[in-house]
């Protein structure tokens, strides 16, 4: 097993995840949490996306057993341990634009987005390339009357994580997630670790 890699606060990384190996995805503090992007490593036209993934399992209440799959509807992402089993599929990325609309009052960040731009433009990905992010720990229920969505703190606790097999080469995006809502109020590191 493999040491862990810390993610600071508000900031973002990306690397290589080969075909086979285990990315685990850890909340050390609690209450965190972390954008996850996959691309195809050979072709980056190939990218995680929630619609196929919605729709292949029937479900937007994503854990263990699930698969996170592209829009070639290719499996990308095997979800193969959970210990929160709480996490979004529905929003994007925050961004400067996210933090003008909900919070005009605090001063304005970057935001994921903008992490996950900077950290995957090594590797040929623009900011235009960035979808609809895997958002492990966060909390967002959907009201069944309205549809109506609502942003709770994560129900993530020290220590608690996700792991991923993934099933081809992969570049992943990864942050520690900058907005208020999402992460009850706080900025905490996320850890990650290569199996």
């Amino acid at each position: 097993m493999n040491d862990a890699e810390r993610i600071p606060p508000r900031s973002g990384t990306a690397f290589r995840l080969a075909a086979g190996a285990t990315l685990t995805v850890i909340d050390p503090e609690g209450s965190q949490v972390a954008d996850l992007l996959a691309f195809n490593a050979d072709d980056i036209d190939e990218v995680i996306s929630s619609g196929r993934t919605f729709d292949y399992a029937e479900t937007i209440f994503l854990t263990t057993g699930n698969t996170l799959f592209s829009n070639r509807s290719r499996s990308m992402l095997a979800i193969t341990g959970d210990t929160v089993g709480c996490h979004d599929f529905l929003l994007t990325p925050c961004s400067m634009q996210t933090f003008l609309h909900f919070y005009p009052d605090k001063p304005v960040h970057r935001g994921c987005f903008g992490n996950l731009a900077e950290a995957l433009q090594p590797y040929g990905i623009g900011p235009d390339r960035i979808p609809v992010a895997f958002n492990c720990f966060m909390n967002v229920p959907v009201d069944p009357a309205t549809g109506k969505l609502a942003v709770l703190p994560p129900r993530s606790k020290p220590g608690d994580h996700i792991s991923f097999r993934a099933e081809m080469d992969l570049v992943i995006g990864l942050t520690a997630c900058s907005a208020y809502a999402s992460n009850g109020g706080s900025f905490k590191p996320i850890d990650y670790r290569i199996d």
